[in-house]
């Protein structure tokens, strides 16, 4: 019970906490930039992701009592709003990756319109995706079920590869090299203003 109480908990403080990104860049015209925007559908992928957590502990030890087409379209969402906030911190690891290695690009790249775009290109790509997936799940509901009051499903072998590949193994990659990418220049970075204010002191003295 207080595992139960813990994780609700915890899954509770998730939508809220990100339940007030959303509420202050939604509100505050100075905070629509390209980054936050970026922000704001991380936060919306990760407020439904703490609401079905919630819905989920309150069945961990009870019986599915919404049918099979709730369950098959509960596991449809999950799989979307987890996807899509991977594909989400992959928009904002790109974000920084130009903001930091090619800084004089940044304002000419990365525009509000553009940030829109990538965010509604990445939210149907895996709406389209994740159809795909659970194309079988979705053609026939409670086609796994064993007994009443289950909801689980199954992957074939071809589409959980596919899920694992696209989903976590490609975003997660390209997430790492970015961010390599980026440590190597601050570092780089950091070492050049290190011997210019050697120099300059070095002139003053």
């Amino acid at each position: 019970m207080l595992i139960y109480i813990l994780l609700s908990f915890s899954s509770l403080l998730t939508a809220a906490l990100n339940l007030l990104v959303i509420i202050s860049i939604s509100h505050f015209k100075n905070l629509h930039t390209p980054t936050n925007l970026l922000i704001l559908s991380l936060a919306v992928s990760d407020f439904f992701v703490g609401l079905l957590m919630f819905f989920q502990i309150m069945l961990i030890d009870g019986c599915w009592f919404l049918g099979d087409l709730m369950c098959t379209l509960y596991q449809y969402v999950a799989y979307v709003i987890s996807s899509a906030s991977v594909g989400t911190m992959v928009l904002i690891s790109v974000d920084r990756y130009v903001a930091i290695c090619h800084p004089l690009h940044y304002s000419s790249e990365i525009t509000q319109k553009r940030v829109q775009l990538c965010i509604c290109l990445c939210w149907i790509c895996f709406v389209i995706f994740q159809s795909l997936i659970l194309m079988d799940v979705l053609k026939q509901p409670g086609s796994y079920h064993s007994c009443i009051g289950e909801c689980t499903y199954f992957l074939n072998y071809i589409a959980g590869l596919a899920d694992l590949t696209f989903s976590f193994i490609v975003p997660i990659t390209v997430i790492v090299v970015l961010y390599m990418r980026i440590f190597v220049v601050a570092v780089s970075q950091a070492r050049a203003m290190r011997q210019r204010l050697a120099a300059s002191r070095s002139r003053r003295a």
